[in-house]
């Protein structure tokens, strides 16, 4: 890579670092399409863009919520018992979405399953509806199937999960705080589960490029996750001293920017 592709990737995982530590939304939703735009460029194969970007992506989280979660336990914010029920559920949801799926499911699709559930994202933030005051968390089942939609759903677009789980948790009236940092918590074991996936379903695929471990593109990984790493505590900091409802309005904004972005390529490749 050139310095230029370097100092790019850094300024990118700067910035999704730091949104994943304040919002406790992963990063991967903004970097998957800074991803397949900056692989375009490198010349990737067209059919493995995507996926690679999705990959890559997921893989940074494994260092980006172990980070930010330190930050936030720090602040006795995360609800350690709401991992516990959830995690069984997520590892089953990303072992099948990181699986074969993933590896059948054309670049076209991949694009259009994500900018939907960005744009849904998007759409949560800005209606910022209040729960009704006797709703609360639902029971062991419950909480096994919606924890395997999380993981399901979040290893086939390369997020950490918070955008379905912070929603869901202030849907069951769980404080702003303590929703951002308990899914700062999730974004680990979705990683786990996704990146296993990744692995086994690319492995020996020979339109990857090289330096590819399955579809993680790893000169890519090391930049990302060396600089989110840095930032995502800085953005846990600054979520325990200010007032989101703002920066959550703009940072919606920008999600409906790159949805539109990913809805673009994925119905340009249907196109074709």
């Amino acid at each position: 890579m050139t310095l230029i592709q370097i100092a790019a990737l850094i300024a990118l995982g700067s910035f999704t670092g730091f949104c994943a530590g304040l919002l406790g939304i992963g990063g991967g939703m903004m970097m998957v399409p800074f991803l397949t735009f900056l692989f375009s460029i490198y010349g990737f194969p067209a059919e493995s863009i995507v996926h690679i970007a999705i990959a890559t992506s997921m893989t940074t989280i494994l260092f980006t919520s172990l980070s930010s979660v330190r930050a936030h336990h720090k602040r006795g914010a995360v609800r350690w018992d709401i991992v516990m029920v959830l995690a069984p559920g997520i590892v089953i949801g990303g072992l099948l979405g990181g699986g074969k799926l993933f590896a059948l499911l054309k670049t076209s699709w991949l694009s259009l399953v994500f900018a939907s559930f960005v744009g849904f994202s998007a759409y949560q933030m800005l209606r910022n509806k209040k729960p009704k005051a006797s709703r609360t968390l639902p029971g062991k089942t419950g909480m096994l199937g919606f924890g395997t939609v999380i993981g399901f759903l979040s290893s086939l677009v390369g997020a950490g999960g918070g955008f379905i789980s912070v929603p869901f948790m202030l849907w069951c009236n769980v404080t702003m705080h303590n929703a951002v940092a308990t899914s700062a918590a999730l974004g680990f074991p979705i990683a786990v589960a996704s990146v296993i996936g990744y692995i086994y379903s690319g492995y020996g695929n020979p339109l990857l490029p090289p330096g590819s471990f399955g579809y993680i593109y790893l000169p890519a990984l090391a930049c990302l996750a060396i600089a989110s790493v840095i930032t995502a505590p800085l953005g846990a900091k600054v979520a325990h001293q200010l007032n989101v409802a703002q920066l959550k309005k703009a940072f919606a904004f920008l999600l409906i920017l790159l949805s539109a972005y990913m809805l673009n390529k994925g119905l340009s490749s249907l196109a074709l």
